[in-house]
């Protein structure tokens, strides 16, 4: 698929664009040199000519001392190309932060720190050991005896030392052997590389959170980490960073330098008090004593985009949409006409033009909502983390809704911290809103859109469409719930089903290979125990979720599965309905099996899109597939009112947007007509269009059309 912003984790976006902006920093800041003086000189000149920005600019120096960063093989050490920057921008990037995780993973220093100092006390002891027992002819110590200790806090090579120690007398090699989890088996774990650290990070924003530069202080390996002394030498970094985020800011707006600056360091800013008047910029008195995440601040969730041909940032280059469709960025006419010109045809943006016109169209439909709220949540430039930390939606459930990613060590699911009910159950589109008695000012309509959606099929689309299966009227119900991921992790949000559907005895069993393994196989209930909510799976598994609303159902349990495969390698009965949320047959190989298995099964199958764009890359996965297709996509009324970013376009996508349902093939022998695919759309364009000019370019246009003629 061309466009992927309604399936790509955000943060993975919000990774490239740091290592991207870093690259151009580290690159720019190399041909000018290090040196604050006489090289920097053209460059001041510039800055003091940049127009002011009225908001108070911050110098935040962040020390790290907790967190490492594992380079998994075929990552490259070092700050630069390596950490996964590469495979970030590659021309196929990944999809999810799982994605990454042979190549760059985050580690906790302490513990490593800790088994280190097990390691040294282990190896000092063998090594005295060795000392008494094997000496040479010559009365020194062996090689063995004199490195080992030695040799083990360097970075990067205890594995060498472990290969000099093991090369000693068959007397070290026996007693290591009759102790397998010695120090070099836990050297082995880690010998591939030893983690990174980050020892400080330099970051630039302004006092609304906008993230403006950033530079990276790499301390090499975890062994030496320690001996990063604090601010030494920073300020001829701190300088440049600063000359950079005025000339080219990450996070969005013209070139511009603030009215006020302060530091996050008093060393630093001592440092700094007579370069930064060098900018035309007012440095405050003193520092700034103390930083940490105030009621009114977060990082506001960046808005540059990229080119959809080269992907450079619009730090780099002006971007404008395609003057036809106003649907896809481009840097330039060279760009959009490499991208019109593209083999096949049916991948160019000559064939899509016309269809993603179409598609614009849809943006005043699905930004009807009735929330409060609607004109920010659905607007372009829509501030995600800034609206959940506004209403402090920064814990529990919501983090699978921002940026927040867990740290080492942390569990999956947040079975300890469920928010409470009448948070999750906190509103849906208007007649839910009414019937559950809550206020449009809610936004957790954002999370209930998975429950709601499955509701809406139950309720109304499938007694459209499979009038024959009389599905109102059954009691019990088993779902299968395909390639689920986000959705398993908001599992608790589906006891709403319980309270619409009370007297209906329902299943969930959530398919995918994307799903925790071990949580492969496993089977809990939903119950409601008077106000409260709990989920039980066996010894040691239990959450609660205390309702603060008034209960309308609650007769019956629901029974959750999970099964951590594709689809297609699941045994089991038949179910009454398949469902998938947001599922993008063409970034996935395995729906190229699975799809086949569901027509095998032919059950009633629903899935949800983020965009008309994806709703058709389904219908052509479908028939290469089976041979079948898709139904016409309708609007989902329960959609999601978050409008999702996106980078390289300007359609509209949100969570859930479209619902359509799979059209079988029809059996061998059977004369039946599948049901009638979208009407075709305008005709394809012969030419790339141009670009607005200016008027004085339009008149050197129309003279030369004239000479021609």
């Amino acid at each position: 698929m061309e466009f992927v912003s309604g399936y790509r984790d955000e943060f993975l976006d919000f990774a490239a664009l740091l290592f991207g902006w870093f690259r151009k920093f580290v690159a720019e800041r190399g041909a000018a040199g290090a040196s604050v003086d006489g090289r920097w000189q053209q460059l001041e000149t510039q800055i003091r000519r940049l127009p002011q920005d009225p908001a108070l600019w911050v110098l935040h120096v962040l020390p790290n001392h907790s967190v490492g960063i594992s380079l998994g093989q075929g990552a490259e050490p070092g700050p630069g190309p390596g950490l996964g920057a590469a495979r970030l921008l590659g021309d196929e990037p990944p999809l999810h932060l799982r994605d990454l995780s042979p190549y760059v993973s985050f580690v906790s220093l302490e513990e490593e720190e800790e088994e280190n100092e097990e390691e040294e006390e282990n190896v000092e002891e063998e090594g005295a050991g060795m000392e008494k027992v094997e000496p040479e002819e010559g009365g020194e110590p062996a090689p063995v005896s004199s490195e080992t200790p030695q040799e083990a806090n360097p970075p990067g090579e205890p594995e060498e030392a472990e290969q000099e120690a093991g090369g000693g007398e068959d007397g070290c090699r026996e007693d290591r052997a009759e102790d397998e989890t010695g120090p070099e088996r836990r050297k082995g774990r880690r010998s591939e590389a030893a983690p990174l650290h980050l020892s400080c990070l330099l970051l630039v924003t302004d006092e609304y959170g906008t993230i403006l530069g950033i530079d990276l202080l790499m301390g090499g390996a975890q062994g030496s980490a320690g001996r990063v002394s604090g601010t030494e030498n920073l300020a001829p970094r701190a300088y440049a960073l600063l000359c950079h985020s005025m000339t080219c800011p990450m996070g969005s707006g013209d070139p511009r330098k603030p009215r006020q600056l302060t530091v996050g360091d008093a060393q630093l800013h001592r440092e700094l008090e007579s370069l930064v008047p060098r900018l035309g910029v007012k440095l405050a008195k003193t520092p700034m004593r103390t930083w940490g995440p105030q009621p009114g601040f977060t990082f506001a969730s960046l808005r540059a985009r990229t080119c959809h041909v080269c992907h450079r940032h619009s730090f780099e280059v002006k971007l404008t949409p395609c003057p036809q469709c106003s649907a896809v960025l481009y840097c330039g006419e060279a760009c959009l006409r490499a991208d019109w010109q593209r083999c096949p045809d049916d991948v160019s943006h000559r064939f899509w033009c016309p269809r993603l016109a179409a598609f614009m169209e849809r943006a005043e439909e699905l930004a009807t909502l009735p929330f409060t709220y609607t004109a920010e949540v659905t607007s372009e430039t829509f501030n995600k983390e800034a609206f959940l930390a506004s209403r402090g939606l920064t814990r529990g459930y919501w983090t699978q809704l921002s940026m927040l990613i867990p740290g080492p060590g942390t569990p999956r699911h947040p079975w300890g911290s469920t928010p409470s009910l009448n948070l999750l159950l906190g509103g849906s589109w208007q007649d839910y809103y009414t019937w559950r008695g809550l206020s449009l000012d809610s936004p957790v309509a954002v999370l209930l859109t998975y429950p709601l959606t499955v509701y809406y099929v139950i309720t109304h689309l499938v007694p459209q469409s499979f009038p024959e299966l009389n599905i109102q009227n059954k009691q019990s119900l088993k779902i299968h719930v395909v390639e689920a991921g986000k959705e398993f992790d908001l599992v608790m949000v589906f006891w709403e089903l319980l309270v619409l559907l009370p007297h209906v005895a329902l299943e969930l069993q959530f398919v995918g290979d994307g799903l925790p393994p071990e949580s492969d196989q496993q089977h809990f209930t939903l119950q409601r125990n008077g106000p409260e909510v709990s989920a039980r799976s066996g010894p040691g598994v239990s959450a609660r979720l205390n309702s603060g609303t008034k209960e309308k159902g609650g007769h019956r349990d629901l029974q959750i599965k999970v099964s951590a495969r594709p689809y297609h390698l699941l045994q089991g009965p038949k179910p009454d309905l398949v469902i998938g949320f947001n599922s993008g047959f063409g970034l996935k190989d395995t729906w190229l099996s699975s799809l086949p298995r569901l027509q095998s099964l032919r059950v009633p199958a629903f899935f949800t899109e983020s965009s008309e764009y994806g709703c058709v890359m389904d219908d052509q996965t479908m028939a290469v597939a089976t041979g079948g297709g898709t139904s016409p996509p309708q609007p989902n009324p329960f959609r999601s009112p978050f409008r999702l970013r996106a980078g390289d376009n300007c359609m509209p996508w949100y969570c859930n947007a479209f619902i359509f349902h799979l059209v079988y093939k029809p059996p061998q022998g059977n004369g039946a007509r599948p049901a009638p695919r979208p009407a075709p759309p305008a005709p394809t364009p012969a030419a790339p269009p141009v670009p607005a000019r200016r008027r004085r370019g339009e008149k050197k246009l129309r003279r030369g059309a004239r000479r021609r003629r």
